[in-house]
């Protein structure tokens, strides 16, 4: 049975108060006796307050991105390495934000995915269509592809120490949700991909469905059998709304 993660991704929002009362009603709401696990996700400056607030608790913290270098003069980037000294644990990679806004390839995705790993964070690796491609019909090809490139760069073994994540790009901030049953198609979709090339780890690794999950809408998610937790993008920004979903799953 694979533990479900709830991953809160503030994307760029914040203000230390904010963080210090959004922090508080998590950990108020937080149940030891409930075995899904919580992560989140803050913007770069506020890794070290959220730290200090989630030592000896819990939550798991990530970070939003890392560049695909170790070290260099790559102004403006932050290295894993830089990531791990303020304990973290996770890392997204190729979130659609980062492949629209910021032109990230598949390619320079998965360079980051292996640059995460070297330096002893797991990657959580982004993948999704657009509405134009659901429509036309290449749901599977996008995503197929966007997972191959990780996998061609770091192999399949890799993926026993990383996170998937499904986001349909038309799903994200838009209040429209996949149906449980189109994502549960794309969920399984990911799954026999990584069993073509090692079934072991493809039962092992956990898939989170991204796209306005909400305490509604987030139970008949998690029942599928192959969607194992949720990344959550404007609902992780209200404690009582993050840990609803938490509750859910």
């Amino acid at each position: 049975m694979r533990t479900k993660l709830i991953a809160g991704n503030w994307k760029m929002h914040g203000s230390k108060p904010e963080i210090r009362s959004l922090i508080g009603g998590i950990l108020a709401r937080l149940d030891a006796n409930r075995s899904a696990e919580v992560m989140v996700l803050p913007p770069f400056p506020y890794l070290p307050l959220v730290d200090s607030l989630t030592d000896a608790t819990p939550v798991m913290l990530g970070a939003q991105d890392l560049s695909a270098h170790a070290s260099g003069a790559y102004t403006g980037e932050v290295s894993g390495g830089m990531l791990a000294d303020w304990n973290c644990s996770h890392v997204l990679v190729g979130h659609s934000e980062r492949r629209s806004l910021h032109a990230e390839s598949s390619e320079l995705v998965a360079k980051k995915f292996v640059a995460a790993q070297d330096a002893g964070l797991q990657p959580i690796l982004c993948v999704g269509e657009t509405l134009a491609e659901r429509e036309a019909g290449r749901t599977r090809e996008v995503v197929g592809a966007q997972l191959a490139a990780a996998i061609e760069a770091a192999g399949i073994q890799a993926f026993s120490r990383a996170v998937l994540a499904y986001e349909p790009v038309w799903a994200i901030g838009t209040g429209q949700t996949a149906s449980p049953d189109q994502a549960q198609e794309v969920h399984a979709a990911i799954r026999a991909q990584l069993a073509a090339e090692d079934a072991t780890i493809a039962g092992r690794v956990r898939i989170l469905y991204g796209g306005s999950v909400k305490p509604d809408n987030a139970a008949d998610l998690f029942a599928c059998e192959d969607i194992d937790g949720g990344l959550i993008g404007g609902a992780s920004l209200q404690a009582e709304s993050f840990m609803g979903i938490y509750q859910a799953a």
